[in-house]
């Protein structure tokens, strides 16, 4: 039998980043189809212990595991699904798997060179422990590969998947728009670009929706935005959603908004795009890679430039055949197809 520890720490931080939403899929897709020799042990809160059901073990992370973690000898792989993450197997026989998402604080915090330094420091321990390493781009992959040293090792990059929950008789938004809305998900921080969007409100009668955790000083310059373009009765700032919620807007909305400049993947246009609704994206880091060409993309921040590429592309899905191309693009991208590479990876070391 083979044993092997996936890392979930991140289970415990907060629900509406990135990296929980990875933990908590790729788990769910890893437990519903384990292979017949293998036992994974999920190392995450002790008061998560249960949520991947009973065909898993559970073992309890704590903090100081990152100073020494003893019996790490019994799992035969270990996989650490974050790129910065303290823990590790304390043995040399334990086979080791490094998920790298993003180097994307070397773009969002670009004046930080010593905390840069130190964090690609840690990444890079990582890598020279690492028997195989996965990316969830080639973006990430190709940007690893110039800032660290991957010396050669076995790389593989695996999409994450796109799973959206059903609500179909859900129709209570804590907000309802009164007109057609536009939509945008995300942490309300600086790398997301939310602050560009008031502007595609110009000379059409649109909504926009902006959700997710908001408390972040961003916030004021994205509202700063909204009075410059005198468009405060039409832009909501809704804060975190619940999945029900989320499930509202992705279907009601008449098209997505994703203008970041710093992401590892991009689930929420995905999302979006399992719906048929026309997404318009930057075309920094990953996202052309996501979105291919199902999508629309701002290849400027200028407002004018954004507000003409905003037209032509509502113009374009309007008159075309557009919104099954749209959903086959996110059916490719699967969270059963993406655990079933990480087993093969996991089999392969054993």
């Amino acid at each position: 039998m083979t044993d092997v520890l996936v890392d979930m720490h991140r289970l415990r931080q907060n629900p509406f980043n990135g990296l929980y939403t990875f933990s908590y899929h790729l788990g769910k897709s890893l437990a519903a189809s384990p292979a017949a020799d293998m036992r994974l042990h999920y190392y995450l809160p002790k008061e998560k212990f249960g949520l991947f059901g009973e065909n898993v073990a559970y073992e309890a992370q704590h903090s100081l595991d990152k100073f020494y973690k003893a019996g790490t000898s019994k799992f035969d792989v270990w996989h650490a699904t974050t790129s910065i993450s303290w823990y590790k197997p304390f043995n040399k026989k334990t086979r080791f798997v490094f998920t790298i998402h993003d180097l994307n604080f070397l773009i969002e915090d670009s004046t930080n060179s010593r905390g840069n330094k130190k964090l690609l420091q840690r990444i890079q321990r990582r890598i020279d422990r690492a028997d195989h390493l996965t990316f969830i781009s080639g973006y990430a992959k190709d940007m690893a590969s110039e800032q660290l040293n991957l010396q050669g090792k076995p790389a593989t990059v695996i999409y994450n998947g796109c799973n959206v929950n059903d609500f179909p008789l859900f129709d209570a938004p804590r907000y309802r728009p009164a007109k057609p809305f536009l939509f945008a998900l995300g942490l309300v921080q600086p790398r997301k670009n939310f602050h560009l969007l008031p502007a595609l409100l110009e000379g059409n009668d649109y909504e926009l929706i902006i959700a997710g955790l908001n408390n972040y000083e961003y916030k004021e310059v994205v509202e700063q935005e909204i009075r410059r373009w005198n468009v405060s009765d039409r832009v909501k700032l809704t804060g975190a959603i619940s999945e029900e919620e989320k499930y509202w807007y992705y279907k009601n909305c008449s098209a997505f908004l994703f203008p970041s400049y710093a992401e590892g993947f991009g689930l929420p246009a995905l999302e979006a795009m399992h719906f048929g609704k026309p997404v318009f994206l930057s075309t920094e880091t990953c996202l052309p890679e996501i979105g291919g060409d199902a999508a629309w993309y701002f290849h400027s921040f200028d407002p004018a430039a954004m507000q003409r590429v905003f037209a032509d592309g509502m113009a374009d899905f309007s008159q075309g055949n557009f919104q099954q191309k749209i959903r086959e693009r996110a059916a490719s991208f699967s969270w059963d197809r993406a655990a079933a590479q990480y087993l093969e990876i996991y089999s392969s070391l054993a």
